[in-house]
């Protein structure tokens, strides 16, 4: 539904979602405006159903990236092991250390604000876990015997890596990759309630939560909603990525 909403987002609605109405300034929720308007009468409903799009582009990108990192990484580390494991596991220990929101903050504070710094603010807080996972899976793949008959055939690492051991390797990162979309939306309204990540007039969630942080007590449902959103698609993902996780990964 979270998807559907966000690929549809132009035709779910007739409002503009920067287009002020001085006649329908902090109005309650109606039939009119279901989520109600904020204090420049723009629709509430309008605003979340765009900014579904950027929680979605942002999230999916930024996941992408943080697994292609993280998977080149510890396929490289967990292969070919020795001096190259150890500085690699190295960094990826030190990455690990640090609460994901607050690296994501101190990248963003060396790139500057924008939805485009936040996806790679994101990606380079976020590669430490999938590159542990594969680094792991490929410590015990690569002792498997199909992988030694490839060694004996005169295979390139390259193609060993990528060919044989990776596609086995997937499982656990494709689940990791499920429950870690969740965490870059949250990640990214937190950033943009700060003042970080989106700026208005873009409609993030987070920038419509920071927009009503000051009206809870004339106008609560301007931050209601976009709140509400972000909890019920959060957990969505998160029961999906536990139900996948089982599918997939049973002995997990």
């Amino acid at each position: 539904l979270f998807i559907f909403t966000a690929v549809f987002a132009p035709w779910l609605t007739t409002y503009d979602y920067d287009s002020p109405d001085i006649d329908s300034v902090l109005q309650a929720p109606s039939w009119k405006h279901i989520f109600g308007t904020d204090e420049f009468g723009r629709d509430i409903f309008t605003r979340i159903v765009h900014g579904s799009r950027i929680s979605l582009e942002v999230a999916l990108v930024a996941v992408a990236f943080s697994l292609v990192i993280g998977t080149v990484l510890g396929a490289i580390a967990g292969y070919y092991g020795g001096v190259v494991d150890y500085i690699i596991t190295s960094i990826t220990d030190i990455a690990w250390s640090f609460p994901t929101t607050l690296l994501a903050i101190a990248f963003i504070a060396a790139l500057g604000r924008g939805v485009q710094n936040v996806i790679i603010a994101i990606a380079l807080a976020s590669w430490s876990g999938y590159c542990r996972v594969v680094r792991g899976q490929f410590l015990s793949l690569k002792q498997r015997e199909f992988i030694e008959a490839a060694r004996v055939l005169g295979m390139s690492d390259f193609r060993i890596i990528f060919g044989h051991i990776l596609p086995n390797a997937l499982t656990p990162v494709v689940v990791m990759a499920t429950l870690e979309l969740p965490k870059a939306i949250v990640i990214e309204a937190s950033l943009s309630f700060l003042g970080l990540g989106a700026q208005p007039p873009i409609p993030s969630w987070g920038v419509i939560l920071n927009n009503g942080k000051g009206l809870l007590d004339m106008a609560p449902w301007v931050s209601f909603f976009p709140g509400l959103m972000i909890m019920v698609v959060v957990l969505g993902f998160n029961l999906f990525g536990d139900a996948l996780r089982d599918v997939l990964d049973p002995n997990s």
